[in-house]
């Protein structure tokens, strides 16, 4: 049996190659060169739902819609989405499109106070940029805590038409993973803004597109009487929040896309008796590797390839649990059904045996492993092989003012009023600190202990980049404020895809742990985990001019300063809408120009 096994997944690896091969080919030959606008108008605004079962009426959707609307477009498009912000709180919005490069469009990164104004209630912001690559990918709010309220949606992009996916799959689904709470997100943001600290806790439940059970397990009769949550029981599977089951066909080759959109936790994926092919992450090729399962971090995406070859008159779990935090989560589940077995619009049939275990939250070695075996396909642009430019950034838990604060080399990101974006091409030198921020942390730092002296200090400090520098960045994690403890850190970079050269336990030793980088086949990404009281090394080329957010994608983590700023090549931007620059000190400014600035 393990040699059959074995023999389909050399089988598999070997025809989604030659995919490869024929796709790199059709790329030298030139596809179609069809390409459209794509218009969507977005109404962002609060409504009464059920993501769980348990009715909140402080849900943030889009047009009405929880999750927002897939917006789906080939590589070259132009999409235009008009972004009304009618959010009855009088709070302002804006949308990240996360993945999206925004190469001559820096403003519509969708980042408050640093690529534009935030949208106020009332007022409608104008997106329009190029997507220029295909992958899975989504959007989310980047304003205050919005993300946790609800606000995101997938994005797709396909490849331009004419040219093909280097790997066959008869069908694909997309899933939206996330995590939700029932205390609102103003309630998690005067919490983490409280003094004395006040953490929001675990969320109560998980989400896959949006739906959830809370207090209840759709396999409680599969779990040999040990579960502690009763049978979920819905009237229909059209229920609010009843899962939405995956169909298939029997010996059928699938793509799942999945994208983690979560605000705290680190999932494991896993599908019953299913293996699984990664072929793609963060939007890039990965070589091809099949596992029983995967970990998938804030802000991540995948490409996986599954063979529904097992028993078709059973279906099967598919399962998401915490991983990196000590859970206090159940699992999420849906179903993956067979079209032969049984189901019903009234009664879902579960499958009778219990659904995959997640593997155990602190077992970092298994994550690591993971994480070790996504590697580049051949023929991915390679890293340069040194860099100009580097930075060894230290996140810790700190204390400002009795506030409990995340930071970066002694520094909690405040951002300005001003959006950098418009201050810096405008050089208003009085928008933030034009001082340069610390490159680095004292080599006698104890990462395995709370830190001696636990104050920071507020900043808003920016750091500059020359045109086509290729920059290292070191990322160090270090323990918490009190107790021994160190946090998993998803940190994602804007505009930039970035190489992941290593990882490593303990702290960083220049000259000695670079040995160690790969530098023939690191993994494009533009989300990385570090892992506790480790490093993580990326490198990227600082070659797309604009202002880019880089921080960490736990949503209270960002919002208790856990980022920093890049700029690269601003006085090369051109076209600033005036919209983008219409608050803080580039208000004044902006009448003298047009919107085509030059």
């Amino acid at each position: 049996m393990r040699l059959k096994g074995a023999t389909r997944t050399i089988r598999v690896c070997w025809s989604i190659w030659l995919g490869y091969l024929i796709v790199l080919i059709s790329l030298l030959i030139g596809g179609s060169s069809s390409v459209r606008v794509r218009e969507y108008k977005f109404e962002v605004g609060y409504m009464k739902k059920k993501p769980d079962c348990i009715e909140n009426s402080y849900v943030m959707g889009i047009n009405g819609h929880f999750p927002g609307p897939t917006i789906r477009a080939h590589v070259g498009d132009t999409l235009h989405i008009s972004l009304f912000n009618n959010i009855s709180t009088n709070e302002p919005t804006s949308i990240h499109w996360h993945g999206i490069s925004q190469h001559g469009t820096p403003w519509a990164d969708g980042t408050a106070s640093i690529s534009q104004c935030a949208i106020n209630p009332g007022e409608t912001f104008h997106y329009r940029f190029t997507v220029d690559k295909a992958g899975t990918y989504f959007y989310h709010g980047h304003y205050g805590l919005q993300r946790s309220a609800g606000l995101y949606g997938s994005l797709i992009v396909d490849l331009a038409l004419g040219q093909k996916e280097p790997f066959h799959y008869h069908s694909e689904f997309n899933l939206l993973l996330s995590d939700w709470w029932h205390n609102t997100s103003f309630h998690q943001e005067l919490s983490l803004s409280s003094k004395p600290f006040q953490w929001i806790g675990e969320p109560q439940s998980l989400l896959i597109n949006g739906r959830g059970q809370y207090n209840c397990s759709m396999a409680a009769n599969t779990m040999n009487n040990n579960a502690t949550l009763p049978q979920c029981k819905f009237r229909t599977s059209d229920e609010e929040c009843a899962p939405q089951i995956l169909h298939v066909h029997p010996n059928k080759t699938y793509r799942i896309r999945i994208a983690s959109t979560t605000s705290l936790s680190s999932l494991n994926f896993a599908i019953s008796n299913h293996k699984m092919v990664v072929v793609e992450a963060d939007g890039n090729y990965v070589d091809p590797f099949e596992v029983d399962d995967i970990d998938i971090y804030s802000g991540e995406s995948y490409s996986i390839l599954i063979t529904t070859n097992q028993n078709p008159n059973n279906n099967y779990w598919i399962s998401i649990g915490v991983r990196g935090r000590k859970p206090n989560t159940p699992q999420a589940l849906t179903i993956l059904n067979y079209q032969k077995a049984s189901i019903s619009s009234s009664n879902i049939i579960i499958p009778n045996s219990p659904p995959p275990i997640t593997p155990q939250w602190n077992d970092f070695n298994r994550s690591k492993a993971f994480t070790n075996k996504i590697h580049a396909l051949m023929g991915s642009p390679k890293p340069p092989t040194h860099y100009d430019h580097r930075l060894l950034l230290l996140n810790t838990q700190n204390l400002i003012d009795g506030y409990t604060k995340w930071a970066i080399n002694n520094i909690s990101l405040v951002l300005p009023q001003t959006p950098y974006l418009g201050s810096i091409k405008f050089k208003i030198n009085a928008a933030f600190d034009r001082r340069h921020p610390s490159e680095n942390f004292s080599n006698g730092y104890d990462i395995f202990s709370p830190p001696i002296n636990p104050n920071a200090n507020f900043g808003n400090r920016v750091y500059m980049f020359n045109m086509n520098q290729v920059v290292d960045v070191i990322l160090q994690n270090a323990n918490v404020l009190s107790g021994k403890n160190s946090d998993i850190h998803p940190w994602h970079l804007h505009g930039h895809d970035f190489w992941v050269l290593g990882y490593g336990d303990g702290k960083f030793k220049q000259g000695y742990d670079e040995k160690n980088f790969n530098l023939k086949n690191p993994p494009l990404k533009n989300t990385a985990a570090v892992f506790p009281y480790g490093w993580t090394a990326l490198r990227f080329r600082a070659n797309n001019p604009g202002v880019w957010f880089f921080h960490c994608h736990i949503e209270a983590h960002l919002h208790m300063g856990m980022g920093v700023i890049f700029a690269e090549g601003v006085q090369l931007v051109k076209g600033i809408p005036k919209q983008a620059l219409a608050c803080g000190l580039t208000k004044k400014i902006i009448m003298s120009f047009n919107t085509t600035n030059n």
